[in-house]
């Protein structure tokens, strides 16, 4: 007799145990699905905004290029209007030099 009794309880005793595990790990199943979604959710909404980022870094680095072509041409025309005006002064130099020898000769006149 004890001998069933020994059995019964041993067979209750994992029976118990059994189900108390399988609740258990269903639970630690449900936490983990639930970890999962959110972990994707997170990772959707980090992809989104990378994509912004890099929108935004491929548009700067078109205006860069932009710029940089603007700063060139414009390098180009300050070069230019460099070299007018050093030709301008050379010319107003001549001018004023012609200026002082007319004047000499209207005074040479008078």
């Amino acid at each position: 007799m004890f001998e069933f009794w020994a059995i019964d309880t041993i067979l209750v005793s994992a029976c118990i145990y059994l189900v108390v595990m399988v609740f258990y790990y269903r639970t630690l199943l449900k936490r983990e699905k639930g970890g999962s979604v959110v972990i994707k959710n997170t990772l959707g909404d980090a992809e989104v905004v990378i994509r912004k980022y890099q929108v935004q870094l491929q548009r700067s680095l078109g205006n860069i290029d932009i710029l940089t072509e603007e700063l060139n041409k414009v390098k180009g025309d300050i070069k230019t209007l460099r070299a007018r005006n050093s030709q301008y002064r050379m010319e107003n130099e001549k001018l004023r030099g012609r200026i002082k020898e007319l004047e000499g000769k209207i005074e040479a006149l008078l």
